[in-house]
């Protein structure tokens, strides 16, 4: 009888080792890392200046962004009612169309038609002037947005070689004693403001070019739209 007895003993004191086990490993919370961990461990002095050129960024994207949709809406109809207001001699009419109009490619053709009677030169000057004026006006904050494209991945690197500096500080303060602890927030700081600095950095970068594209293709509806109203001009007759 003594085999049986030590035989159910033995499984109940395996089951209560298992059950210890289970419970040990249930206990156990794997340690995690939040976003804000992380913003915290990149250091103020250089997460600060990223996080707010990440705003700025995305603001001067959303406002050129609209701004450039608004001065890209075309009426395909606008330049057959300028020729033909032209064609009629109602100048009136057709700089009322373009003050309703309120498009870049409006204001130009106002300025030509306030111009006409002079040579072609005059007002095709006159036309460019304000061309130039407007794709200013459009590319308003680019110049920011490709700075902070250049200049977040240089600042993350910073970043990088403090906590460099910091972690080597460490181990010289800290002689053949030094722990991996001791080093691991020097070290963070540095992964941390790398790649802070490069994400910044790349969305700046794809923003910017997204709306020099933008811009490009409302500049080459200006020009086409300048060009058509020279001709008209410029026809005999006129």
């Amino acid at each position: 009888m003594r085999i049986p007895i030590l035989t159910q003993v033995q499984e109940k004191a395996d089951s209560l080792l298992k059950a210890m086990d289970a419970a040990s490993e249930q206990a156990e919370v794997m340690e995690t890392i939040s976003i804000w961990e992380l913003i915290q461990g990149g250091g103020w002095y250089i997460m600060g200046p990223l996080a707010f050129l990440s705003v700025l960024a995305i603001y001067i994207f959303a406002e050129r962004i609209m701004a450039i949709q608004r001065a890209g809406k075309e009426d395909k109809d606008f330049m057959n009612r300028i020729k033909d207001h032209i064609h009629e001699g109602r100048l009136d009419s057709a700089k009322n169309l373009c003050a309703q109009t309120g498009t870049p490619i409006s204001r130009m053709i106002d300025k030509g038609i306030s111009r006409i009677g002079k040579p072609i030169k005059d007002i095709n000057a006159a036309v460019e002037n304000v061309g130039t004026l407007e794709i200013y006006k459009l590319e308003k904050g680019l110049s920011t947005l490709a700075t902070i494209a250049g200049a977040a991945p240089m600042i993350g690197f910073l970043g990088t070689v403090i906590g460099m500096i910091v972690t080597f500080h460490t181990m010289k303060v800290s002689g053949a004693g030094v722990q991996i602890d001791q080093m691991s927030g020097g070290i963070m700081q540095a992964m941390v403001t790398t790649v802070a600095g490069l994400v910044i950095g790349i969305i700046a970068y794809i923003a910017y070019n997204t709306l020099v594209t933008r811009v490009n293709k409302v500049v080459h509806s200006m020009e086409a739209n300048t060009m058509e109203f020279l001709d008209l001009l410029d026809e005999p007759g006129k």
